[in-house]
């Protein structure tokens, strides 16, 4: 078999994904050049495929790997074969001038796995309930709904504007936003889209569940066109129970997502420090699985200044994690539950 065949046999033993799904992201999603494998002879025993996502970040748009699909064979777990697998996957990263890897667990104990590997959890949502009653006025009669069920650009450009007006945000790509159009049908969902004199004024991606609709993204111009895409939505579906995610807010709980790790230390302390001037920092990073972040690092200014060498003056001691978590927190980052 060739490398893809077994990454794809592996990936049947490790996940309880659908044969559908599973042959939608071999075919669209698996690239050679994106794949890691571990061998045991000519075995693959773990593998993971590591996607290109750009990410708003500090007023710039920087390069991310997303990892997606890591499985190790159940008997080979438990002898450090992920670890070395993830640690050869950040030195690549970092050839490839990769800033950050961002991942979303698929096990709510892989969040102690992963914060082990330098990774932080910083991606969190909130939701909203939203219960429309039977009778509610109709909506503005200049909106048209409808809904896509095929790629298009103009979709495509007003998704990626909406996101890009978000500080700290993981972006879709064209080629992505084509898969999650060919996932839509497999997975059981749909995308409304409003139009107000024939430009788009929003959309709605939404997955129907047994006694609820989960609306995983909506971004409109307004509350008029929110509402609008609201009320089609209920009336295609029948459904009036909706759960709707959003970004993380402070007033509503909010549950853990997904995780980032830094890959280029001194190129993101470079960006944060320009963006953030007023925050000047002396820290000594320690990172276990790319040592070339080791090291010390003076923001100050606008600029970020590194050494070997220790300089005078007191240390904040952080790991890898930590400074992940330190930089990012505070920006609210977001990520959408469309990847996959």
């Amino acid at each position: 078999m060739t490398v893809k065949e077994q990454v794809k046999a592996l990936w049947r033993i490790c996940f309880q994904d659908s044969e559908e799904f599973i042959d939608l992201y071999f075919r669209l999603r698996y690239k050679n050049e994106v794949n890691a494998v571990i061998q045991n002879g000519d075995k693959v025993v773990s593998a993971l495929q590591m996607l290109p996502y750009p990410m708003t970040f500090c007023g710039k748009t920087v390069q991310t790997s997303y990892i997606s699909g890591a499985c190790t064979h159940p008997d080979f777990r438990s002898k450090g074969v992920m670890r070395e697998l993830l640690s050869q996957s950040f030195a690549r990263m970092l050839r490839n001038e990769v800033h950050f890897s961002t991942l979303i667990p698929a096990e709510s104990w892989l969040f102690d796995y992963y914060a082990h590997m330098g990774y932080a959890s910083v991606f969190k949502y909130s939701t909203k309930t939203i219960a429309l009653p039977e009778i509610i006025p109709s909506p503005s009669k200049d909106i048209n709904i409808e809904i896509i069920v095929e790629y298009q650009d103009e979709v495509y450009s007003y998704l990626n504007k909406k996101l890009s007006e978000r500080s700290c945000c993981i972006q879709h790509t064209s080629e992505d936003f084509q898969v999650i159009m060919k996932d839509l049908s497999v997975s059981n969902g749909m995308l409304f889209l409003a139009r107000q004199e024939y430009e788009i004024r929003g959309i709605a991606f939404i997955y129907k569940r047994e006694e609820s609709i989960i609306i995983n993204e909506l971004l409109a111009e307004n509350k008029d066109v929110e509402y609008s895409l609201l009320h089609a939505i209920k009336q295609h579906t029948g459904c009036k129970r909706m759960v709707q995610l959003l970004p993380s807010e402070d007033k509503q709980p909010q549950h853990p997502l997904g995780m980032v790790r830094i890959i280029n230390a001194k190129e993101v302390l470079q960006i944060y420090a320009a963006a953030f001037p007023e925050d000047e920092m002396q820290l000594e990073l320690s990172d276990k699985q790319l040592p070339v972040n080791n090291g010390y690092y003076y923001l100050r200014k606008g600029k970020c200044m590194y050494s070997t060498e220790r300089l005078p003056g007191a240390h904040i001691q952080m790991n890898i994690s930590e400074l992940t978590n330190r930089i990012l927190q505070p920006l609210k980052p977001y990520m959408s539950l469309m990847l996959n």
